[in-house]
């Protein structure tokens, strides 16, 4: 079996439709693939079906904005209740959150001579819930300020970039938490990558684990090197913590991170369906 477990649809910031992030995934010859769009569920139904229909497994997933000492920390949530009332309830108030600074990061653009509109932005957004960097990268894109996401982010909207507004995210821990509130499994996206390792070293891992009760780690990932894959790999193996890979897909609007790119052991999703059961 082939199976990836992070992608993202244009629910949230990829480029494809559910349902054809799922023919796509089949395209390239996965066998289950899991939706994990950015503090929403809206995309599952639309994706689960057409997953029916051409066979290939979908995990319902989402990825969840949390913070640590005020960076970004990702938490994958697996097989959680999109109708959890704590759960749903902090995703909008990341959802309000991301909208409210739109606002200002949109000044700073200005400020730093590459201005874009809102209403440039939102024609980004399109029917997605969540407004986010992405979005406004895509904007900056279309009005050839930059040429891709990753200028966008390494010139300006980056945490503690020159554009960079912050805005309202959950403790990691409480964001653990929240997801096996709502049955779900929670996964610590990328913990490394992009050199991450002192947001989120050893011994803070460990804490999680050990407290909260954190489910497994993202090791397989684009963002990390052939060392730290080793690394996380024994980490998670000492601490009893499932060990996942997967692309990240956002379509095209993130490169090397084609569908397939990294994929999950069927041994470990086999305990994810055991453990979610």
């Amino acid at each position: 079996m082939r199976i990836d477990l992070h992608t993202h649809s244009l629910i949230s910031d990829g480029t494809d439709t559910p349902a054809e992030l799922v023919r796509k995934a089949q395209g390239v010859g996965l066998d289950v693939v899991a939706l994990t769009d950015h503090d929403t569920f809206d995309g599952l139904g639309e994706a689960v079906a057409e997953g029916e229909r051409l066979g290939i497994g979908v995990l319902r997933g989402m990825e969840l904005s949390c913070s640590r000492r005020g960076s970004s920390v990702h938490v994958l949530a697996y097989g959680a209740d999109p109708a959890s009332p704590g759960l749903g309830a902090e995703m909008a108030k990341v959802r309000d959150g991301r909208l409210g600074r739109l606002t200002g990061v949109l000044e700073k653009l200005a400020a730093l001579g590459v201005p874009v509109s809102e209403a440039e932005v939102m024609a980004q957004v399109g029917n997605s819930p969540s407004v986010g960097r992405p979005h406004i990268a895509d904007a900056l894109i279309k009005a050839g300020h930059v040429h891709d996401r990753q200028e966008a982010f390494d010139r300006f909207l980056a945490d503690g970039g020159p554009a960079h507004v912050p805005r309202y995210t959950i403790d990691v821990e409480r964001g653990i938490d929240l997801v096996h509130q709502a049955g779900g499994l929670a996964v610590i996206a990328h913990p490394w990558g992009r050199g991450r390792e002192h947001l989120l070293p050893e011994g803070v891992l460990t804490a999680l684990t050990r407290d909260h009760q954190l489910d497994g780690i993202e090791v397989d990932h684009q963002d990390h090197d052939p060392d730290i894959r080793t690394r996380l790999r024994a980490l998670a193996d000492s601490l009893g913590l499932l060990a996942t890979g997967s692309s990240d897909y956002h379509g095209t609007g993130k490169l090397d991170h084609e569908l397939g790119c990294n994929t999950t052991d069927p041994e470990v999703f086999a305990e994810i369906q055991r453990r979610l059961s």
